[in-house]
C-alpha cells in the first residue's frame, strides 16, 4: 500500500501570504506541472489540489 500511495503522491507547495476574514490567501504551485495559482480562501486552495489530483488520475489512467 505505501508504494502504490508513493506512485500516486503529488507535491503542492503552499505560500501563505495573509489571513483575513478568517481565511487564508496566498498561493499554491503544483509542482509536478509547474502550475501556481493565487487563492483567496482555504475553500479555494482546497478545489485547486482537487482539481490537480482529478487530472493527475485521468493522466494515469490514459497511460
Amino acid at each position: 500500500m505505501k508504494n502504490r500511495m508513493a506512485r500516486n503522491a503529488e507535491t503542492f507547495v503552499v505560500k501563505i501570504a495573509d489571513n483575513k476574514s478568517a481565511t487564508w490567501q496566498g498561493s499554491v504551485t503544483w509542482m509536478e506541472e509547474q502550475s501556481e495559482q493565487d487563492f483567496r480562501s482555504a475553500i479555494e486552495l482546497i478545489k485547486f489540489i482537487d482539481r490537480a489530483l482529478e487530472q493527475s488520475e485521468e493522466k494515469k489512467k490514459q497511460q
